[in-house]
Protein backbone atom coordinates (compact mmCIF):
# COMPACT_ATOMS: atom_id res chain seq x y z
CA UNK A 1 0.00 0.00 0.00
CA UNK A 2 1.12 3.29 -0.76
CA UNK A 3 1.50 5.40 2.48
CA UNK A 4 -0.78 8.07 2.56
CA UNK A 5 -3.31 5.11 2.31
CA UNK A 6 -1.81 3.61 5.02
CA UNK A 7 -2.35 6.84 6.94
CA UNK A 8 -5.99 7.57 5.79
CA UNK A 9 -6.92 3.95 6.93
CA UNK A 10 -4.48 3.99 10.34
CA UNK A 11 -6.38 7.67 11.25
CA UNK A 12 -10.00 6.35 10.19
CA UNK A 13 -9.19 3.33 12.17
CA UNK A 14 -8.11 5.50 15.37
CA UNK A 15 -11.13 7.54 15.27
CA UNK A 16 -13.61 4.30 14.32
CA UNK A 17 -12.22 1.44 17.22
CA UNK A 18 -11.31 2.48 20.86
CA UNK A 19 -7.14 2.23 21.34
CA UNK A 20 -6.14 1.39 17.75
CA UNK A 21 -2.59 0.40 19.20
CA UNK A 22 -2.21 -1.42 15.53
CA UNK A 23 -1.88 1.84 13.82
CA UNK A 24 1.03 2.73 16.01
CA UNK A 25 2.56 -0.30 15.53
CA UNK A 26 2.02 0.33 11.41
CA UNK A 27 3.64 3.88 11.84
CA UNK A 28 6.53 2.38 13.85
CA UNK A 29 7.30 -0.85 11.48
CA UNK A 30 6.87 2.27 9.10
CA UNK A 31 9.86 4.45 10.39
CA UNK A 32 11.75 1.33 10.92
CA UNK A 33 11.84 0.60 7.12
CA UNK A 34 11.74 3.81 5.43
CA UNK A 35 12.08 6.50 8.34
CA UNK A 36 15.42 8.74 8.38
CA UNK A 37 16.07 11.53 10.30
CA UNK A 38 15.17 15.31 9.52
CA UNK A 39 17.33 18.11 10.31
CA UNK A 40 14.28 20.15 10.48
CA UNK A 41 12.80 17.91 13.41
CA UNK A 42 15.87 17.72 15.43
CA UNK A 43 17.32 14.50 14.00
CA UNK A 44 14.38 12.41 15.23
CA UNK A 45 14.28 9.30 13.53
CA UNK A 46 10.57 7.98 14.68
CA UNK A 47 8.56 11.20 13.58
CA UNK A 48 5.48 9.32 12.54
CA UNK A 49 5.55 7.10 15.10
CA UNK A 50 5.46 10.02 17.78
CA UNK A 51 2.91 11.93 16.23
CA UNK A 52 0.46 8.50 15.78
CA UNK A 53 0.51 8.28 19.12
CA UNK A 54 -0.07 11.65 20.15
CA UNK A 55 -2.77 11.45 17.60
CA UNK A 56 -3.96 8.22 19.30
CA UNK A 57 -4.38 10.08 22.81
CA UNK A 58 -5.86 13.10 21.90
CA UNK A 59 -8.36 11.38 19.95
CA UNK A 60 -9.10 8.89 22.69
CA UNK A 61 -9.30 12.32 24.93
CA UNK A 62 -11.78 13.62 22.67
CA UNK A 63 -13.95 10.45 22.62
CA UNK A 64 -14.26 10.61 26.19
CA UNK A 65 -15.25 13.95 25.83
CA UNK A 66 -17.81 13.68 23.16
CA UNK A 67 -19.06 10.25 24.41
CA UNK A 68 -23.20 10.81 24.74
CA UNK A 69 -24.65 8.64 27.47
CA UNK A 70 -27.11 5.80 26.87
CA UNK A 71 -30.05 5.86 28.59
Amino acid sequence: MPFWLSVILALAAIVYFSFFWESVALFFLSDLLYGTSEARFLNIFFISTIISILFLTIIELLKKKIRISKE
